[in-house]
């Protein structure tokens, strides 16, 4: 039986070699609209790996589309550098495409020099909190005449087909949502009207590519928003589509502002391939589906149960490269999955970065490879979490003796803890992987040892790498030794039982996971909730509160001003969004001054009170049965001055170094082997 990832397939008269599709990303990595060295040998690796098609961009079609940071392709001077960029990808095994959009009220005047941003009607968007400008019907025309110029471009630069986003509430999904379309012309109103705009783009850019180019279309299944498209719509829009002489469909879900996450961990794998089915039964072109499908596994099974006839890798393929080669190739349980952090490639691009990857630190340091060391040295890993595997793998990879050290029976250190939390499970998937990594590359690890003087000096190492972690901080607060008080890390290793009434000390990733954690305790179980509303048992209101209504009551206390300032933005606002859902209740400001055994007191600061609460600065007490500390940690070092007394070269890393987050803790462990 031969492998449905990779059979060919055909858009228009191209010939894939695979299913394999990458979607365009924001990279964050263009300077000045132009393609840099760092986008080339970022994309050159994903080619080497073995995609069938890598689709770059987005790419703007006018100076009001997007900002300095995406790839150009409203300027011939841009063709060079997409001419570089296609031969780039197609020298190194796969097919290349762009994709062309325009943001319309999804810009921002900042990026567009104190412009205003453009849209089919003046409705303020939530996520950029500014109001667009209606454009006139000149300035309609305009556009669609620059979205298929913008194709020719990118025909003319050498690449194999242009995709066009349909979708995510950039501007033409913006005409097509009755949300944010209030016209009365003809391009408002009925559903007709509101499809014209991106039929008439597609019109024009197939009447300028010629028949034979492939035009490929991003839209959106369901855009998940309250007034937005129904489903039915954006299927109508779908075969409207493929009968306009679309070649092919990549669907994707939701707009930036829908309140259903889409690509964080907390979305289970592949769940969004029905919307692609929804689509590929009527229409007769091939359908893309796309969105946490990490591993070759689950894109099998889309293709074979008929969901879909490829699909979009992208994230999977920042975090492996090689993904599709290692599928080829039956050395699956070599992959690094993407994990869904969001971390690295989402999160950078609010702070004005370039894409990074929690798993893979390579990605967008692709031109940084280490080189093979000259001089193999002997080297000490002390640890085993991200930190530490991290290190050995790459101090092994660049020719170094490695060995390492692990105190507890497991490898993986605290990402089995950010693993417990629902929806977190991914991260126990990275330590899986690292730790598959080690045992295929044969490193010598050695577990329930507690490395100290007497066998650093028996081993003789030339650098020592301490990647010890980090231990739970404990506050000073009268009462910890009290029986009901419990740390998160055991809560979250379900090394101890919890009362019916929880406190969590601590609002930070920690305390909000831990409460997350709890908060499922005695809810139904996927499988139950099936089964009860296939057979109809209980209504879908009914069946929503006992997804969500546990047997705890759970309350956390935070010293700041708000929960979980810690955590990183793509998966925070739907962290709160459970906390709210689950009846987890929060004190921010709240300092906790003692436990008792009836539960704790704590005073909050003046001003800051919670509603109903006692007036500023009271202490009050709350009633628990367990208290739960979650104060989050501190570095766990206590190897440094024995080899500095040794005078052994050494680095600290990791949380040993200073406490953060996983990303942090990877891109140490790499940096501080690369460094050797």
């Amino acid at each position: 039986m031969t492998d449905p990832l990779f059979n060919p397939i055909k858009i228009n008269t191209l010939e894939l070699s695979n299913r394999i599709y990458l979607p365009a990303m924001h990279l964050g990595m263009a300077k000045e609209f132009e393609v840099t060295d760092q986008i080339v040998n970022f994309y050159a690796q994903r080619a080497k790996g073995g995609a069938g098609m890598i689709c770059v961009g987005y790419a703007t079609v006018d100076e009001l589309s997007g900002n300095t940071q995406n790839i150009g392709a409203h300027a011939d001077r841009f063709i060079p550098g997409l001419t570089r960029l296609a031969s780039a990808i197609k020298e190194n095994g796969s097919l290349a495409a762009v994709q062309i959009n325009h943001a319309g009220r999804y810009n921002f005047s900042f990026f567009l020099d104190g412009k205003q941003p453009v849209a089919p009607s003046a409705i303020a968007s939530r996520m950029t909190k500014e109001t667009p400008k209606a454009m006139t019907i000149e300035e309609i025309k305009q556009t669609v005449n620059s979205f298929a110029t913008a194709a020719v471009r990118v025909q003319k630069a050498g690449f194999d087909a242009v995709e066009v986003l349909s979708g995510t509430g950039y501007l033409i999904s913006e005409f097509l949502s009755p949300l944010t379309n209030q016209r009365s012309d003809e391009y408002g109103g009925s559903l007709e009207n509101r499809m014209r705009f991106g039929l008439e783009i597609l019109a024009a850019i197939r009447e300028k590519v010629g028949p034979l180019f492939p035009l490929i279309v991003r839209m959106n299944g369901n855009d998940f928003m309250p007034g937005g498209n129904p489903r039915e719509e954006l299927i109508e829009y779908a075969k409207a589509l493929a009968k306009g002489g679309v070649d092919a469909l990549c669907i994707n879900v939701g707009w930036h502002e829908a309140r259903v996450p889409q690509i964080v961990a907390q979305v289970p794998r592949g769940a969004f391939a029905y919307l692609a089915r929804g689509i590929k039964e009527v229409v007769d072109i091939p359908v893309i589906a796309s969105h946490r499908i990490n591993d070759p596994k689950e894109a099998r099974e889309v293709i074979q149960e008929g969901y879909c006839d490829m699909v979009a890798m992208g994230r999977s393929l920042i975090a492996d490269p090689m993904l599709p080669q290692k599928a080829r190739q039956g050395k699956e349980d070599q992959i690094v999955h993407c994990i869904a952090c969001a971390q690295g490639c989402f999160d950078n691009l609010f702070k004005l970065k370039h894409v990074e990857c929690l798993c893979n630190p390579l990605a967008g340091y692709e031109q940084e490879e280490s080189l093979p060391v000259t001089s193999c040295k002997k080297v000490l890993v002390v640890g085993g979490g991200a930190a530490g595997m991290t290190a050995a793998l790459t101090a092994f990879r660049r020719g170094h003796s490695v060995t390492l050290y692990e105190s507890s029976h497991r490898l993986g250190g605290q990402l089995h803890l950010a693993a417990a939390p629902p929806g977190r499970q991914e991260f126990a998937q990275l330590a899986r992987d690292l730790e598959t990594q080690m045992r295929v590359l044969k490193i010598p690890v050695v577990l329930n040892t507690l490395v100290d003087k007497g066998l650093i000096e028996a081993m003789a190492p030339d650098v020592v790498l301490l990647a010890t972690g980090a231990k739970p901080l404990l506050p000073p607060i009268p009462g910890l030794e009290l029986p009901h008080v419990v740390d998160a890390w055991d809560v979250l290793e379900n090394k101890v039982d919890t009362g019916r009434r929880v406190a969590i000390i601590g609002g930070g990733a920690v305390g909000v996971e831990t409460a997350l954690f709890l908060a499922e305790k005695g809810t139904l179980s996927a499988d139950i909730l099936k089964f009860l509303f296939v057979n109809k048992a209980e209504t879908p209101e009914t069946l929503f509160e006992m997804a969500t209504k546990g047997s705890k009551q759970i309350c956390v206390i935070e010293m700041m001003d708000r929960v979980g300032k810690d955590i990183g933005k793509s998966t925070k606002w739907g962290m709160m969004q459970d906390l709210g859902r689950f009846g987890v209740t929060t004190i921010t400001s709240g300092r906790v001054t003692k436990i008792i055994e009836t539960g704790i007191e704590y005073a909050q600061t003046p001003g800051e009170e919670t509603p109903g609460a006692s007036p500023g600065g009271a202490t009050q007490q709350i009633e628990v049965d367990t208290v739960v500390v979650a104060a989050g940690s501190a570095s766990h070092n206590p190897l440094e001055q024995i080899v500095k007394q040794m005078g052994l070269a050494f680095q600290v890393i990791g949380d040993a170094g200073k406490v953060g987050t996983a990303f942090d803790a990877v891109h140490a462990g790499y940096r501080a082997a690369r460094d050797i």
